[in-house]
């Protein structure tokens, strides 16, 4: 095999997932040219990964047919000559424009009856496989073979340079001592750690010196700035006010990331920074940080994790007594480990 692509999910925390995937299709098929067709959010982390080359937009929302679209892009892809594709997201749109474009071989998990759609054909098994990065890697793999374990860990690129450039492009100054917040979660409420408990931990964090930078989409930029209304002075509130590139940058400078389970989680765990994870009403078995340097704290209610948007229970208790002195601690110990 010469020229591959793989059809990214749209989930940042899935792509990065994947990376594992990419280095075992290259440690199989020396020189391989591997490109990546991506939503355009989730384009910046396929960029910092050494196994991509080029990263082909994918203009299609969630839900989104638009099959006059995909026809064009199928004949984009066409001249692209390649000699197989790994479809990585289950459903029959992402595995619909390959096939229109021709591509001999397209790889993926049978899902939404698209048997035609997919050649090379792999059935699920959710008890050897529990770990979406290891369902990504069997792809690697041909159809009912064992996976070869262990996974290494995804990886994700910064470079000095990048984060100089970075940290130019927004007039920041490098302090000395760096703790990322990520206190959104795309998922819903029931996936936050409260904001007065992110406060708290802020100025304890702070009298011991620590800057504080809180991470996020737009759509993170009001609890971010609830949280720096209960710290004053204290937290620089970067939600919605850098790309995707530029706080896989920043979070690269820090010395210790706190985040809810979310996306940026997984960036922060990809490039290796110290960890600390807040899990309330969804679990770690199916999705965790993948680093050595990660710790998870959940309390293991009997009532999570539920996997609900919000607290079917109206008391959001996973989250709300999992204390700021408890996520200190465990700070704490992991950046001084």
């Amino acid at each position: 095999m010469k020229r591959a692509l793989i059809v990214a999910p749209s989930w940042i925390g899935d792509t990065i997932m994947a990376q594992p995937l990419f280095a075992r299709l290259h440690a199989k098929y020396p020189g391989l040219q591997l490109d990546a067709l991506a939503p355009r959010w989730v384009a910046p982390v396929l960029h910092r990964m050494a196994e991509i080359g080029e990263v082909i937009d994918s203009p299609f929302g969630h839900g989104q047919l638009s099959l006059k679209a995909r026809w064009r892009l199928a004949r984009q892809l066409a001249e692209g000559g390649y000699d197989a594709v790994y479809v990585l997201p289950n459903s029959l749109k992402s595995a619909l424009t390959p096939f229109l474009a021709g591509i001999p071989q397209r790889i993926g998990f049978i899902g939404e009856s698209r048997y035609g759609l997919i050649n090379v054909r792999h059935r699920l098994d959710k008890a050897a496989l529990p770990l979406m990065v290891e369902r990504f890697a069997q792809l690697a793999e041909a159809p009912g073979a064992a996976l070869p374990k262990p996974i290494a860990y995804p990886k994700i690129r910064s470079t000095a340079a990048d984060q100089q450039k970075t940290l130019d492009e927004l007039d920041l100054e490098r302090p000395a001592r760096i703790v990322a917040f990520c206190p959104g979660a795309e998922y819903g409420p029931a996936k936050r750690w409260p904001a007065a408990h992110f406060a708290a931990l802020a100025r304890k964090l702070a009298a011991d010196g620590y800057a504080i930078w809180l991470f996020g989409s737009a759509k993170d930029h009001a609890v971010a700035e609830e949280i720096s209304q209960l710290a004053p002075g204290l937290c620089h509130n970067l939600c919605g006010t850098t790309s995707l590139a530029q706080a896989v940058d920043l979070l690269a400078l820090t010395d210790l990331v706190v985040c809810n389970d979310s996306g940026l989680m997984h960036v922060a765990a990809a490039l290796d920074r110290p960890l600390v994870t807040l899990y309330g009403s969804s679990s770690p078995g199916f999705t965790p940080p993948l680093s050595d340097q990660a710790d998870i704290l959940s309390l293991n209610l009997d009532c999570s994790p539920c996997f609900k948007r919000e607290c079917p229970l109206g008391h959001f208790d996973c989250l709300n007594k999992l204390s700021p002195e408890q996520v200190l601690a465990a700070s704490l110990k992991r950046i001084a480990a």
